[in-house]
């Protein structure tokens, strides 16, 4: 397209990423003339966001030019893409209550951000808003399309596509490509030599093939190399975090025969194998790292006051490329210049064997015409039951809110792999009046009041 594109940054206070975002976005000589409207409704952090931009502009030399805004619709008027990043309740104190709470019946939590109670109480706060997006996007860009980067990535990309079908949508995430940057390291093989194809849904997709491209241009099955560098001890080899060891997934391929793409810390709670009261072996023996994500955001927070100033008095700001899809997605549209991506979309039949409504993970080319996934056909069977068990929490968290049916939230609880591995019906109920109440004006009205629904 001619001209220069308009890129809307709802939550731009989350700076950290948008710099990374919008610093890939500004190295693309096709893109380097963009308008970035950032918008927040915190004026600190959206200030602190437009001092990165303007110097990401100048260390750049390119001819962008930012905009801030406090009010939603404005930033979205004519913008042709829409990056949503925000947390709604941040980590106080609705990340606080989503682990505290639960923990008073026994049931621990590593991340708590996608499925489990916690995943479930995160849609319900995060769907309206996102929601919100959407119909200001209608209203002022209805062409536009919106790259969304929130958690619950499955329930939030089922929902709007639930809601709002005729909204241009991707839900987009990093664990693809990062695990296989991850996999590659522990082989000792340059991740350019390693080719892939993965789908499921969102964090729990599996790499179908995994394989290195050969001198004669012939390719190799790695699966073999991973599974015996698990069992002598090889792999995996530690990684960024010395609190989480990865071995979850390891021990998840010697079962299921494919490698999940989603962290260790992860999908122990996707699952009913890992975290169990009175089973500190199994904690120690696959070094399961509870409350995980609150540790992480208490490092950020403290990280940030430093950065936050740093970024203040730095004349100019490096930018090194990140692994984010975000700047390929929005140059292949705006030139042409096809790009293969992971997004998550509605299913429509892209994996056969998963619902048709639920958001699948898949490969997904993008050029002009904007994202069109591809097919996949059938999952092996064993890992489409697995994420059955995942989807049947998303479907009823979507459920409750399309419906605005309170009823549902309970039963989303009552199929959670992990909260069903650990509570009776009783104690479920009882957790998720605790966390309705403990959530309060977080939620939206319909689910504010406990169920009446008790055991006779």
């Amino acid at each position: 397209m001619a001209g220069n594109p308009k890129i809307t940054f709802i939550g731009a206070g989350s700076t950290v990423f948008m710099k990374n975002i919008i610093g890939d976005v500004l190295q693309r000589p096709a893109l380097s003339g963009a308008t970035i409207a950032l918008m927040d409704l915190n004026p600190q952090r959206l200030e602190e966001s437009a001092i990165v931009v303007n110097k990401l502009i100048s260390t750049l030399g390119v001819a962008a030019k930012a905009e801030t805004y406090s009010d939603q619709r404005k930033a979205l008027s004519g913008a042709d893409f829409v990056v949503v990043a925000f947390q709604i309740g941040g980590y106080e104190p609705c990340t606080v209550t989503d682990f505290e709470v639960p923990k008073k019946y026994g049931l621990r939590q590593t991340i708590a951000d996608t499925l489990g109670v916690g995943g479930i109480m995160r849609g319900l706060r995060t769907v309206p808003h996102l929601w919100k997006v959407c119909e200001d996007m209608l209203a002022v860009c209805p062409e536009a399309i919106m790259l969304q980067y929130v958690n619950p990535m499955a329930i939030n990309t089922w929902a709007i596509s639930e809601k709002y079908p005729s909204i241009r949508q991707v839900g987009l995430c990093h664990s693809v490509q990062g695990t296989a940057m991850e996999l590659a390291h522990d082989l000792d093989i340059p991740y350019e030599e390693i080719r892939y194809r993965a789908a499921g849904i969102n964090h729990m997709a599996f790499y179908l093939k995994f394989e290195h491209r050969q001198a004669d241009g012939s390719y190799r099955n790695l699966y073999p190399d991973l599974l015996r560098g698990y069992r002598e001890g090889r792999a995996p080899k530690p990684g960024w975090n010395p609190r989480c060891p990865n071995k979850v997934r390891y021990e998840m391929l010697t079962r299921l025969g494919y490698f999940v793409t989603e962290s260790s810390e992860h999908f122990a709670e996707y699952t009913p194998y890992f975290i169990k009261e009175g089973r500190d072996d199994l904690i120690e023996k696959f070094g399961i790292p509870l409350d995980e994500y609150p540790k992480r955001c208490i490092e950020q927070i403290e990280r940030w006051k430093g950065q936050a100033e740093a970024y203040r008095s730095a004349d100019k700001i490096e930018v090194q490329p990140s692994k984010e899809y975000a700047s390929s997605i929005i140059n292949s549209v705006w030139t042409g210049e096809p790009s293969v991506i992971y997004g998550n979309v509605r299913n429509n039949g892209c994996i056969t064997s998963l619902p048709e409504n639920c958001a699948a993970e898949v490969p997904c080319l993008v050029d002009a015409s904007g994202i069109q996934p591809t097919f996949i056909g059938a999952l092996p069977p064993q890992l489409t039951a697995l994420m059955r068990t995942n989807i049947n929490v998303q479907e009823l968290t979507v459920q409750a809110l399309m419906t605005e049916n309170r009823e549902h939230i309970y039963h989303a609880a009552m199929m959670d792999p992990h909260t069903a591995a650990e509570l009776d019906l009783d104690q479920i109920w009882s957790l998720v009046d605790d966390l309705l109440a403990a959530h309060g004006d977080w939620l939206p009205e319909w689910a504010r009041t406990s169920s009446k629904i008790k055991a006779a």
